[in-house]
């Protein structure tokens, strides 16, 4: 399964801004209401706020990827939060966040929740790549870097 895939674009919060990760992590989620898939929005909510509550998922290089794993959805859910003004995320190497991917999957498809986040972490680990993520100057741009960076690794 392809990130393009689960990520529509409709769900890529542009130039957004925060004042903390909870504000984050929120408004990303409430990007899936009437999403399919989307059983209960403030449980997926619940989710993904204790999941960060038990480590930062802020990753480093000025990416966070909150994720869950919950039966309040069918299948997988993406969506992209490129900053406006970098938040503290309390980031493994200190440094504030400027893009945020969450991944929200169904509570049993853990070695596929797995998969999906190594994916994302593979392309965010590439420099080249992760400074045209932060130089974008759309969500269809985003969008569009996204698909044909992962088409390199992935196809």
């Amino acid at each position: 399964m392809m990130l393009s895939e689960i990520l529509d674009r409709e769900r890529i919060l542009f130039d957004a801004h925060f004042s903390n990760k909870d504000e984050a992590i929120i408004a990303l989620v409430d990007t899936l209401k009437g999403a399919p898939g989307v059983k209960n929005l403030e449980e997926i909510k619940k989710s993904v706020l204790e999941r960060e509550k038990i480590l930062s998922t802020g990753v480093g290089n000025g990416f966070a990827i909150p994720h869950a794993k919950t039966n309040a959805v069918e299948g997988f859910l993406l969506a992209v939060a490129k900053l406006a003004e970098p938040i503290d995320f309390n980031s493994h190497d200190g440094k504030p966040v400027r893009l945020i991917f969450l991944l929200v999957g169904k509570e049993n498809m853990v070695s596929e929740h797995i998969k999906m986040l190594s994916r994302i972490s593979r392309l965010i680990n590439n420099d080249e790549f992760r400074e045209k993520l932060f130089k974008s100057t759309s969500a269809e741009e985003l969008y569009e870097l996204l698909k044909e960076e992962e088409k390199k690794y992935f196809s």
